[in-house]
């Protein structure tokens, strides 16, 4: 099935990450007509490599992707680029509208679009984001060892995220960035040794495409050769307001997602949502399982839906042929 000539699908699977591209092998392979529509905005494009990934560690981004993309087509899966601008239900179907005019319809959809980082507003640092500006020590944590590492307050988990890096270098320097640390926090960043810097921060310092420091407002600079930031995330899915399904609070305090249940189900009928669009702290081998589970329950949903029509016409047949026999 070509994109070109068609545009009616089991299954449109909105993100071409880890987590879309899984999904879609999972339902090509059960013989089900998928197309993933991809924007080619990842969100780890910055990324040298990928990191913790069973016999995947330290492969570039885009040559996972692409991977991924190839193995779904050899199961006769499509891989469109394309940007969503919204979706609409239309006659029990999906209406899939892209920003340049493109649409499709699908019987159910898997949304895996993603995360939106937002950055505090530092000069420099978001040059440096994915490089030695980053957010995870169980992504980028082992590149960054026994660096001197600086961590930014920025919302309630900044602490746990300098106590995280802690583990991998004994110089690690917490910058509160003007704001009020309480005692307790204090306490515990002292007992691991982590150096606490109260005054505010005016820029990264960057020289031979690296950074060097971080400068204080007072002109100070500080010695930083790695920077941990921990992000407001957002979920990619604004195209998804004219169904009626908005975005929530994550329950650790760090971002906005999308609800699901244990079965990937969003809470609108139809629609299944996997990866960091839902789980913000997801890496890519955990999105990458999500979207095969939410896969496995799409399928099952479909084959329900059609063993449960088949159903009606046998005894459809059935009812006619008894009053057949009876006349």
């Amino acid at each position: 099935m070509n994109a070109a000539t068609t545009d009616a699908y089991d299954v449109v699977v909105i993100g071409g990450g880890a987590a879309g591209l899984n999904g879609a092998l999972l339902l090509a392979r059960s013989r089900r007509s998928v197309v993933v529509v991809d924007s080619s905005k990842p969100r780890n494009a910055p990324a040298e490599g990928v990191h913790g990934l069973l016999g995947h560690d330290g492969v570039p981004p885009a040559e996972l992707l692409e991977r991924g993309r190839a193995e779904v087509r050899r199961y006769g899966g499509e891989v469109v680029t394309g940007e969503v601008e919204n979706v609409i239900r239309a006659e029990g179907r999906f209406v899939v509208s892209f920003t340049d005019g493109r649409r499709l319809t699908a019987r159910r959809l898997l949304v895996t679009t993603g995360l939106i980082d937002e950055l505090p507003a530092i000069p420099g640092l978001r040059e440096r984001w994915g490089r030695d500006v980053l957010h995870c020590p169980y992504c980028h944590g082992w590149e960054v060892r026994d660096q001197e590492i600086g961590v930014l307050a920025n919302g309630p988990r900044s602490v746990h995220q300098a106590l995280l890096f802690r583990q991998l270098s004994d110089r690690v320097t917490y910058f509160t960035n003007g704001t009020r640390l309480p005692d307790n926090e204090t306490e515990q960043l002292a007992a691991r040794d982590i150096r606490i810097v109260a005054g505010r921060i005016d820029s990264l310092v960057v020289a031979d495409d690296a950074l060097r420091g971080v400068q204080l407002e007072d002109g100070k600079v500080i010695d930083a050769q790695a920077f941990a930031v921990m992000p407001h995330t957002v979920a990619r899915a604004g195209f998804l307001d004219r169904l009626g399904l908005h975005l929530v609070p994550h329950p650790s305090s760090i971002g906005e997602h999308i609800p699901v249940d244990a079965k990937g189900r969003t809470n609108l009928p139809g629609v299944w949502a996997a990866g960091n669009v839902t789980d913000i702290a997801a890496q890519v081998g955990a999105s990458a399982a999500a979207g095969a589970f939410a896969a496995q329950q799409i399928n099952a949903d479909l084959v329900a839906e059609e063993t449960a029509g088949a159903v009606a016409r046998l005894r459809k047949v059935g009812a006619a042929s008894s009053l057949a026999m009876g006349a």
